[in-house]
């Protein structure tokens, strides 16, 4: 097989012309972080932020150009649009503040966050927003996951979003809740092969770039682990707070820790810690195993001084609902486990009245005398 090189890429999309400057996207300086691997491309376009749906054509022009390189295996193109930089934050101001993505219409945003892959943050996250939702909240969900997004098939949703002429995205829609992926904008077995800038330039797109309406609640199901992209999630967006998922074995609570230093450093609440896989029981003799140990998230969460919000059991109705398309809440509503999701739900909405209240008490009132 051909070795591809970014100059190879880039001599392919020299020959595409944007209509309207009738010049060349490479020329007019609209390609920027070229990634090769393995045969793998991705770049993203540089417009407009209000000429992003027209140029949906160019997209694709560029998509199709680099697939005739010799040796290119998959080709991943998004059009990002860059904002302005944001004005410093005065001195004293918490750093999840001082640049947030602002979403008009959307009351809070939770973070649902672990220190390591595996553990089922997703499932939580999706359950945990239809959770909301039976609490009579209007409930959006986002998948922060680029690497990895799980929502589109956790959710049933297959297709594309779509624009209005001229308009932002369109959010996906299923089970009550609208939601948004890069899942939706890529082939399911196409990877990702971005670096930190090209992540958060996507993200913000896909929170200030879609239609979201009039939210109470955004979950924001957030990549596994600390990182770059992960800091940067919780630096750049006003987060409400955030929702922890571990497991009970000691490697999994080490990253536990991590994460909730990384939101205590970004002044972001840790709402509390969720043990999910916590215990097993065999649906033949009913005897209850605990295979991963049991209660260890309780413990950290005491340790630390945060909420412990509760435990999911290790259940395969759970992850064939996940697999189905059709989340724990939404299949079997009256079931056990989707009591304990209901619960978890239940205590998270509480946590978010308060913060909310607590925000609202501590910002300045101006008294006209």
């Amino acid at each position: 097989m051909a070795t591809v090189s970014e100059r190879d890429v880039l001599e392919a999309l020299a020959e595409v012309i944007d209509p309207d400057r009738r010049q060349g996207v490479v020329g007019l300086g609209m390609i920027e972080g070229v990634e090769v691997k393995d045969g793998h491309v991705a770049f993203a376009i540089q417009v407009p932020a209000d000429e992003a749906a027209a140029k949906e054509p160019v997209r694709k022009a560029c998509e199709k150009a680099v697939y005739g390189v010799p040796g290119v295996l998959s080709v991943t193109a998004v059009l990002t649009a860059h904002r302005p930089a944001a004005r410093s934050a005065p001195a004293g101001d918490a750093p999840n503040a001082a640049a947030g993505v602002g979403l008009p219409g959307v009351g809070s945003i939770v973070a649902v966050a672990s220190g390591k892959g595996g553990v089922g943050k997703s499932t939580v996250a999706v359950n945990l927003a239809l959770g909301l939702a039976t609490e009579g909240k209007r409930v959006g969900i986002l998948d922060c996951d680029v690497y990895g997004p799980s929502i589109p098939r956790m959710m049933g949703i297959d297709g594309r979003p779509t624009a209005p002429e001229g308009g932002r995205l369109l959010p996906m829609e299923n089970h009550g809740l609208v939601c948004m992926s890069m899942g939706f904008l890529v082939a399911e077995d196409t990877p990702m092969i971005w670096r930190g800038p090209m992540v958060m330039s996507a993200l913000e797109q896909l929170m200030r770039d879609v239609e979201w309406g009039e939210l109470d609640v955004m979950v924001c199901d957030l990549p596994p682990g600390t990182g770059d992209a992960q800091l940067t999630m919780a630096q750049r967006v006003p987060l409400t707070g955030a929702v922890v998922v571990s497991t009970p074995q000691d490697v999994a609570l080490a990253d536990v820790r991590r994460a909730c230093a990384m939101f205590e450093k970004v002044d972001v609440p840790v709402f509390g810690f969720v043990e999910n896989m916590s215990w097993f029981r065999c649906p033949h003799c009913g005897e209850r195993t605990e295979i991963f140990g049991h209660g260890g998230a309780r413990r950290e969460a005491e340790r630390l001084g945060v909420d412990f919000l509760g435990e999911i059991p290790l259940a395969p109705r759970i992850r064939e609902t996940s697999d189905s398309g059709t989340p724990l809440i939404a299949a079997e509503p009256s079931g056990t486990e989707a009591a304990v999701f209901e619960d978890i739900a239940a205590r998270v909405a509480v946590k978010i009245e308060e913060a909310l209240a607590a925000a609202e008490a501590s910002a300045p009132r101006i008294v006209i005398q």
